[in-house]
């Protein structure tokens, strides 16, 4: 590896520390999966290193779903000693969320980068107002759908997930919580649909092919190795910092902060996917 390379490399690693460090805390903090903040992290830090490239956001998307099956594992292991994983959810839910996920792979892969940048911005800003906005009280139904609602909610779940780069977080709680959940069985059981949605969409993103000239070193298929090792061990050094902070302080105002910013974020990724 030449100077110019070992440069670059030096400068991701910088800019992976602080997402990975970043990503941590928000994640123990509000319970929101890391792959929301990854997402565009990674989107900015891989631009700023000139990989640009019309697969940028599957790169992007599939290193932040494979730093998700290594949190999300550690959070379900964590919340189950404590008895707060719905095992019964996640078996109902957990087939169609996982089919989802894989037609997701499918989808996000024929895409053009700039086409997922704009759907990141939108359900990006559509979660953000959920965050800073909704009510603890709003309620679709007093249990989690069966039947035909779970067949066709469940693989939506898995789908939309994938094309955004997220785990179970962003769409799991919010859902769990309007379906009568109290709110830390919901952070708790969304950690493993965090699992089903991260693992099947990763091995289909190892398979596809990105042009060598546009991607970092070190990745195999749409996943960056780098950026997936430092962010790994990132999270897990800050997320209890992050846990700590949210049994410190009330979360409520928080999520506000974190709805308002977030929004921000997704519409910037709206503005730049329509080239302005």
């Amino acid at each position: 590896m030449d100077m110019p390379d070992m440069m670059l490399l030096a400068q991701m690693l910088v800019l992976l520390v602080v997402i990975g460090g970043f990503a941590g805390v928000l994640a123990g903090l509000l319970g929101v999966g890391g792959g929301i903040v990854l997402v565009p992290a990674f989107f900015y830090a891989f631009q700023t290193l000139g990989y640009g490239g019309p697969q940028l956001m599957q790169m992007c998307l599939a290193t932040s779903l494979a730093t998700i099956i290594v949190t999300s594992l550690r959070s379900v292991s964590s919340h189950n000693k404590k008895g707060a994983v719905n095992w019964d959810v996640l078996r109902g839910w957990g087939p169609g969320i996982a089919l989802g996920a894989l037609a997701g792979v499918l989808v996000a892969s024929s895409l053009r980068s700039a086409t997922l940048q704009g759907l990141f911005g939108v359900v990006g800003i559509v979660i953000g107002l959920y965050l800073g906005l909704g009510r603890a009280e709003w309620r679709l139904g007093a249990a989690m759908p069966k039947g035909l609602r779970r067949a066709v909610m469940s693989p939506l779940v898995g789908f939309m997930s994938v094309l955004m780069g997220i785990g179970g977080g962003s769409f799991g709680v919010p859902l769990m919580s309007l379906y009568n959940t109290p709110i830390h069985r919901a952070v708790a059981t969304a950690a493993g649909f965090g699992v089903i949605i991260a693992v099947p969409s990763v091995l289909g993103f190892l398979f596809l092919p990105i042009d060598p000239a546009q991607r970092p070193p070190l990745t195999i298929g749409a996943v960056n190795l780098v950026a997936f090792g430092v962010v790994i061990a990132m999270t897990l050094m800050t997320a209890p910092l992050g846990v700590k902070l949210a049994h410190a302080m009330d979360p409520k105002p928080l999520r506000r902060v974190f709805g308002a910013f977030l929004t921000l974020v997704a519409l910037n990724m709206l503005r730049k996917a329509m080239g302005w």
